[in-house]
């Protein structure tokens, strides 16, 4: 849980949006969503690859800025914004939550990472998101899930049944890769090191 935090003091935040610039659909340039963050008064805008990845500093709590930014995301872009929010220091604790081994051997494995919003159950989605057992290994950290999938059957795979589940519309998807950079981005320590 995100403390709460003086109006003044910034903090600096990795906002993951959802559902745009994939299959042609809610297509939205980087310069216009960096110029969008910035409109709100939020400072030291960076995007990362196409996929919906903006860091920036910003006063409030995780809901406030959360609703904020989505506020404007839908009124600038005419679509549902939705996103996950994360701190550096959240940032930091999805890279020790990883399971040992994580991205360590991505000639055999893909490695994905399932950011999920604010009051979703993580150990309850573990629950319910469909695996290969012979494919597919998931597990639980505190604000996300870890999904690793292996090549050579990736088509056997059952995260892509993910897409047609309720809870889909709770989480967004970053790759290992991803996930280390926009780490590393927000100033966490350990994503050099990983």
């Amino acid at each position: 849980m995100t403390p709460r935090r003086s109006p003044g003091r910034r903090t600096r935040w990795v906002a993951l949006l959802r559902g745009i610039n994939v299959g042609g659909n809610n297509i939205i340039p980087m310069a216009d969503l960096r110029e969008c963050v910035r409109a709100l008064g939020y400072t030291d805008v960076v995007t990362y690859i196409q996929s919906g990845n903006v860091l920036f500093d910003a006063p409030g709590t995780a809901r406030q800025v959360a609703t904020t930014l989505e506020k404007a995301l839908s009124a600038s872009f005419a679509y549902q914004a939705k996103l996950v929010l994360r701190t550096a220091a959240e940032m930091q604790e999805v890279l020790d939550d990883a399971p040992e081994g994580f991205g360590s051997d991505r000639t055999q494995f893909k490695y994905d990472v399932l950011f999920v919003r604010p009051g979703v159950d993580v150990e309850q989605l573990l629950a319910e998101v469909p695996v290969h057992p012979e494919v597919d290994v998931a597990t639980a950290g505190r604000h996300a899930l870890y999904f690793r999938r292996l090549i050579a059957r990736e088509t056997s795979s059952r995260l892509n049944r993910l897409v047609q589940m309720p809870v889909y519309k709770e989480l967004t998807i970053r790759n290992w890769n991803t996930t280390l950079r926009l780490a590393q981005m927000a100033g966490t320590p350990s994503a050099t090191d990983t």
